[in-house]
């Protein structure tokens, strides 16, 4: 391209030696599954202790999901899980063995909350279907069309 060119190219971008601004590219989701919000009850055990103890799920997908715990745990222990949920009039619940991808500290000191990201390890094809029922139907609930459920 001759200096003429240049100069013209460069007055359609906005000026005489300005180059034109680019807008930066759109965030891209790394996410594989879409997220559900919404606030469920849910238990866990750990493997090297007896018993369960309570949490709640802040979201979920067919990959995982974000939990609120009262204890302190290590990213990579897999935990067995249990989450309970409500269809009709019927309490129904989805099990299986997820493993901690991530943590943050505790979000509300006083009270030793954790928050997780869980990644699924482990559904038998019951279980699986009930998820997918789950989330299925979460997802045509009102809050969960906007995406502003707490």
């Amino acid at each position: 391209m001759g200096p003429a060119k240049s100069r013209n190219a460069a007055k359609k971008a906005g000026g005489v030696g300005r180059i034109a601004e680019r807008k930066p590219a759109p965030a891209r989701e790394r996410r594989r599954h879409s997220r559900l919000y919404l606030k469920l009850p849910m238990n866990y055990s750990r493997k090297e202790l007896k018993g369960y103890y309570g949490g709640i799920v802040g979201n979920a997908s067919e990959g995982g999901i974000l939990v609120y715990l009262p204890e302190k745990l290590n990213s990579g222990e897999v935990l067995k899980i249990e989450i309970l949920f409500a269809k009709g009039w019927e309490l129904k619940t989805v099990q299986g063995m997820a493993k901690i991808i991530w943590s943050d500290l505790a979000i509300r000191k006083s009270r030793k909350i954790h928050r997780y990201g869980l990644q699924f390890q482990l559904f038998n094809k019951r279980n699986l279907q009930k998820l997918r029922i789950l989330l299925k139907e979460g997802a045509g609930t009102e809050k969960n069309k906007r995406g502003t459920a707490k």
